[in-house]
Formats: C-alpha cells, structure tokens, sequence
C-alpha cells in the first residue's frame, strides 16, 4: 500500500517519494520512498514534481533511498532546486492490489454504516499502528476510531463509497 498521509494524495496523483538533496556533480538527486512498492522505482520512466511530467533516465537503490537521474537536470544546482519536493506518479499508473486490498486514497472519504445501516461519519484518516489500521471517522459529534479489522469492516464497496462495519462492544 503507498504510504498514507492525508496530504499524501489527492484527486490526480499518488505521492511515491521525497526528494532529498543531490547526489555528485552531475545532477542526480536522492529520492526518499514514501511507497510500500519501492521496487517500482526500476522501472519507473514518467513521473511528476509540482504537476510536471518529467522523464527518468536512470534510478538506483542506494541504502535507504533511490539514487534518480532526471532528464534536463545536470548539474548539481539544478537537482538542489529539487530538495523536499514530493515525486509523484499518476493514480492511474499505481501497483496493482490483489483482492480485499485497497488504497488509503480509496477508503478516505467513504461513508460509514453501522450494522444496522445507520450512517456514522466519513473516514477522514487511517492510522497505522503496527498491529492493524485504525480508521478515523468523522463524525458530527466528534471522531469515532474503529479497528481495520475483518470482524469489524463486512463490506467496503469503493464504487458506491460505503463502509459497512459491525460496531465493537467493549469487554
């Protein structure tokens, strides 16, 4: 899954990776994954930074982060212009997902029922706990949080934008 944070995402692009600053002369540039899929990188031609499109000659991984040539950056001050912008590919162009998986950007914004069908609140957020998600839902009395759990979650239908979830009773 790419990792979420809200402002992570938004209606056109998939946030992939930080840029860090240059690495050498030439105008390579170090990028920070910010993606479950850091193996995509390889094969990675088409990317953007602040919603251009710019061409990848060449990406290596190197300890903890990419080392990335781009095309039309060559030297040194010019991959620095590039330091803390966010490396971004288009929705369309993310890891395929086997089924039951989705998205952070899929399951924010959903409405959620109860199991009884009354209407909750909106996932707002989701929290990664180590354990298992946590997702945030807004509600007109405040925030619910309830666990990304299969007992808990019985239906997530993204075309429709619903949730269904049986509410936890407390032990």
């Amino acid at each position: 899954m790419e990792k979420s944070l809200k402002c992570a995402t938004n209606q056109e692009f998939l946030t992939i990776g930080r840029i860090g600053k240059p690495h050498g002369i030439k105008g390579d540039v170090r990028v920070y994954p910010l993606t479950d899929f850091p193996d995509r990188f390889n094969n990675l031609h088409k990317a953007y930074i602040d919603g251009t499109v710019i061409t990848i000659a060449a990406a290596h991984p190197s300890n903890d982060f990419i080392i990335m040539q781009i095309n039309g950056f060559d030297s040194r001050e010019k991959a620095a212009a590039l330091t803390g912008k966010f490396l971004k590919i288009a929705k369309s162009d993310a890891a395929p997902l086997a089924e039951g998986e989705y998205y952070f950007f899929d399951i924010i914004g959903l409405d959620v029922f109860d199991e009884n069908g009354v209407f909750l609140g909106v996932i707002t957020d989701i929290l990664k706990t180590g354990s298992n998600d946590v997702y945030v839902i807004e509600k007109t009395t405040g925030q619910l949080l309830i666990p990304a759990l299969k007992k808990v979650v019985t239906n997530i239908d993204i075309n429709n934008k619903r949730m269904d979830i049986i509410m936890p009773t407390e032990n």
